[in-house]
């Protein structure tokens, strides 16, 4: 979806309806909240896939295909292992830390 909104041929229109989509799947903002039992989850199982469900239905086929294409590229680029083991060990310190220090606080 990213490669397709970002084409020249994509019609405006549908690059503002997949942005909006985006917007709401990425926004701590929803329409039900998710405190709310059930129905707050609901809302972004229902509306998230509509909505990229409907951009890709209005999306010019040529486009897809040439977004289709460009994500597979990406996806074959190599993937550096030791540099996602060095980002889980700084989230890790960075808890450990956390967490210590909220023991030390609240103990």
């Amino acid at each position: 979806m990213y490669f397709a909104a970002r084409d020249a041929r994509t019609p405006w229109a549908v690059r503002l309806l997949a942005l909006l989509v985006a917007a709401y799947a990425l926004s701590p903002i929803d329409l039900i909240p998710d405190f709310i039992p059930v129905l707050g989850y609901l809302d972004d199982v229902i509306l998230v896939p509509l909505g990229l469900a409907l951009v890709l239905r209005l999306m010019p086929p040529p486009v897809m295909v040439t977004a289709r294409e460009r994500a597979e590229a990406v996806v074959d680029r190599p993937v550096s292992v030791a540099m996602a083991a060095a980002f889980v060990l700084a989230w890790v310190i960075v808890l450990f830390g956390l967490g210590a220090w909220a023991y030390r606080r609240f103990s």
